[in-house]
């Protein structure tokens, strides 16, 4: 008998229908020469302190640090939990073979791999690996199934996430809170999330000790258009009034006039973090909503394995591509224009050297029905990034004027779309990054002001009155985080970062995965150390103090954070050793133990 287990009792019901397993039995369905079970997640987790030795039960400054010789994992103490394991436990101690059709990512490795070893499975295992849950692709990839050996790096890497996490988060939650927390409160630090935390907290700080510039800009409106001294900020009054002096009652006069023709390509396809980013920025919906709601999707067979960090697809996808199209008939209006043609094939969008276990979020062609408002709203997302990238560029002309008075040269910029391309698709207020240091409110009315700004005809040479004007303004504080621009801090380790391309680089060493960033964020929620005000983050004071309590920089550095997470990856990509990443920290938590019992309490000198 083949025993094939599942992620979710769901997904489990998908795979029994295709492989003919159609008799249901309490916990696992059979048929065909299969027995298909489930797990609910994790049924397993490594153990707690205390079931390694009963010294480590109590929390003690003097039984730190905590660092087991060999960690073990238990069963998740919960009913439910105890009855289906059993009954997986059965089925895997007679199986012939089993198949790990757990989630195609590190944590589903992670998952199915630990309830193996609990249940003792000595038997053969094949691995089944799908980017999508339809009966194509579980028909497809049963006849592809791969060695489990395989994924022994991918196995490691989650193993040893899981295991730093533990050695980090229980030796300095212990530490931190019997030194500081006063009897009062559990310090919790984690070894993302603390340096979330701390990009929150440093942002509140800097807002708040922001001191306001006042600076002078010169601008003049001729035919009327505002024409902006190319000179930039006067921060000395008196130079901006002389120059504001020299131009009044001087003839306004067009030196040059410059057209550029260009094009704009499609915006990328979704990974997680993009997709996250766009709810959040144009529906409100936070980091963990957009996840539910993707995961949903996923699971109803409308898109594609959604934990992903590529925005690429293989070149195999592409020749399906007409096929996923045409089964998006709520598009048909957008679909149609490219039926019966060559579709196009950018290196931005079909490249297999950027994909690694799974390509970018797209629909899979299966129809859509019955979704809820909010499904609908991400689903609709997902489609029109996908049907755009096979639309020709977006043509624009972008014309600049160049004026001078007296000796103060003046410059006017306006954009004119020639030809819409993919803008048919998505509308042009959402496809643009929105800046870093700007709300979402403050950026649509300047892409629309620029989208808008259409030019009168100037000729070379002409010239005439114009009314200038000295303007007095102050620099502003950087915006607090909302959940969209801090998944994007998260993403590059703290780098403000606009450029696409080098985004995408800094993506290996950015804090914590795809799929738990959003859960990082949930638990600082939870946790009291921040909270939400509309869309925008603040911490709390119990946050402030945490990350003001922690002297260590190691613990709150985005950076080094960032490094250790390229080293998980290195280790899935075989390039790096689980075992040297685990001595790494276990020294590294050996010497933060000794440094923080010896240091002085903040504030005072050491």
């Amino acid at each position: 008998m083949i025993v094939c287990i599942a992620e979710k009792p769901s997904v489990a019901k998908d795979i029994a229908r295709v492989l003919g397993a159609n008799q249901s039995h309490n916990g696992y369905m059979e048929g065909n020469g299969y027995q298909v079970t489930w797990t609910f997640g994790h049924l397993c987790t490594l153990k707690e302190p205390e079931d390694y030795t009963p010294m480590w039960k109590a929390w003690a400054l003097s039984r730190l640090p905590m660092i087991p010789p060999r960690f073990g994992i238990k069963l998740i103490d919960s009913a439910s939990i105890q009855k289906q394991f059993q009954i997986i436990e059965k089925l895997m101690q007679q199986a012939d073979s089993i198949v790990n059709c757990g989630d195609a990512g590190q944590e589903g490795e992670l998952i199915q791999r630990w309830v193996m070893q609990k249940a003792r499975a000595n038997c053969p295992v094949k691995r089944l690996w799908i980017s999508s849950l339809t009966e194509e692709a579980i028909r497809e990839g049963f006849s592809n199934l791969k060695e489990q050996s395989e994924y022994q790096s991918l196995y490691e890497a989650g193993l040893s996430r899981a295991i730093g996490d533990w050695l980090l988060g229980m030796n300095a939650t212990r530490l931190y809170t019997l030194k500081y927390g006063q009897n009062r409160q559990v310090l919790s630090i984690g070894r993302v999330q603390t340096p979330t935390l701390a990009l929150i907290v440093n942002r509140f700080e800097e807002i708040q000790n922001f001191k306001p510039e006042t600076y002078w800009t010169l601008s003049t409106l001729y035919r009327q258009t505002i024409f902006t001294a190319t000179q930039g900020k006067y921060l000395d009054r008196e130079k901006g009034e002389e120059a504001l002096r020299q131009i009044t009652g001087k003839p306004f006069v067009v030196k040059d006039i410059q057209t550029k023709k260009g094009n704009e390509a499609p915006p990328r396809l979704f990974d997680l973090t993009s997709l996250q980013v766009e709810c959040n920025r144009k529906y409100g919906f936070s980091a963990e909503q957009t996840l539910q709601l993707i995961q949903s999707l996923y699971e109803k067979k409308f898109t594609t394995y959604p934990r992903v960090d590529t925005t690429y697809l293989s070149d195999d996808i592409y020749p399906k591509c007409p096929k996923i199209l045409s089964g998006l008939r709520n598009y048909a209006a957008l679909t149609q224009p490219l039926s019966g043609k060559k579709l196009l094939k950018r290196k931005k969008v079909f490249d297999s050297s950027k994909v690694t276990d799974h390509h970018a979020i797209i629909p899979t062609g299966v129809p859509a029905q019955n979704l809820s408002p909010q499904e609908s709203m991400v689903y609709d997302e997902v489609c029109r990034h996908f049907i755009a990238v096979f639309y020709p560029d977006c043509q624009v002309s972008t014309t600049t004027v160049l004026g001078k008075v007296e000796a103060v040269d003046f410059k006017a910029s306006g954009k004119q779309i020639l030809e819409q391309g993919w803008r048919v698709v998505i509308a042009p207020a959402v496809q643009k990054e929105r800046s870093e240091g700007k709300d979402s409110d403050e950026q649509e009315k300047e892409e629309k002001e620029v989208e808008e700004k259409l030019l009168p005809l100037f000729e070379k040479g002409e010239s005439g009155e114009h009314q200038p004007q000295l303007a007095e303004k102050q620099t502003t504080p950087p915006k607090p985080y909302t959940e969209a621009t801090l998944l994007r801090a998260m993403e590059t380790a703290g780098k403000n970062v606009d450029d696409e391309t080098l985004r995408e680089a800094l993506k290996e060493n950015g804090i914590g995965r795809p799929s738990t960033r959003a859960a990082i964020i949930e638990t600082l929620f939870k946790r009291d150390y921040i909270r939400k005000e509309r869309k925008k983050l603040f911490p709390t004071p119990t946050g402030i103090n945490l990350i003001h309590t922690i002297q260590d920089e190691l613990l709150k550095s985005a950076e080094l954070t960032g490094i250790w997470e390229k080293k998980l990856r290195e280790i899935e990509q075989h390039k790096y050793d689980a075992r040297q990443f685990l001595e790494e920290l276990k020294q590294m938590v050996r010497e933060l133990v000794f440094k923080v019992m010896n240091e002085p309490p903040p504030g005072m000198g050491k």
